[in-house]
């Protein structure tokens, strides 16, 4: 069953990355299977101004972090609140680390401006531990990067 408006904002909310370093701007959709998420990398975001200078790109490991912010920590909170069936503002949330980035291909770059969705598929989420297949594309649905990414809930 897709979640509610309410359930997208609040799992948007309960995510521990603040700006500078948060890459998630809504989620689109999301239920016990799958998430989708969008963000739009700003011009002024802090890594553009050496990477590279001239010729600003999103670095790949910032492009993980905007799949895992998804596909990982978002997901992780949604499918943790509907596993304790509790609403996640209403429950403790460990800390979500990232463990495993498997597989990452990068097909293009993200240049400053442009917006993303991130898609991940559950492959399983068990004992705190999540593992999905992401993707990341252009809003023109040009591939970016894919991979599988994992992580695990750490309790504070």
């Amino acid at each position: 069953m897709e979640a509610d408006a309410g359930m997208k904002k609040e799992v948007l909310d309960c995510l521990p990355q603040q700006k500078p370093f948060r890459f998630v701007d809504e989620i689109l959709s999301m239920d016990d299977e799958q998430i989708v998420g969008a963000y739009r990398f700003r011009e002024d975001e802090y890594f553009y101004h050496g990477h590279f200078p001239g010729y600003p790109i999103t670095p790949g490991v910032i492009l993980i972090e905007t799949m895992a912010q998804v596909g990982v920590v978002a997901f992780g909170i949604y499918l943790l609140s509907r596993q304790k069936n509790m609403r996640p503002g209403d429950m403790p949330l460990p800390i979500s680390l990232f463990s495993l980035a498997d597989g990452i291909e990068f097909k293009q770059v993200v240049k400053p401006g442009e917006r993303v969705i991130v898609r991940a598929r559950k492959i399983y989420f068990r004992k705190m531990t999540i593992k999905a297949d992401v993707s990341m594309e252009k809003e023109n649905g040009e591939m970016v990067c894919s991979g599988e990414l994992s992580g695990v809930g750490v309790n504070r």
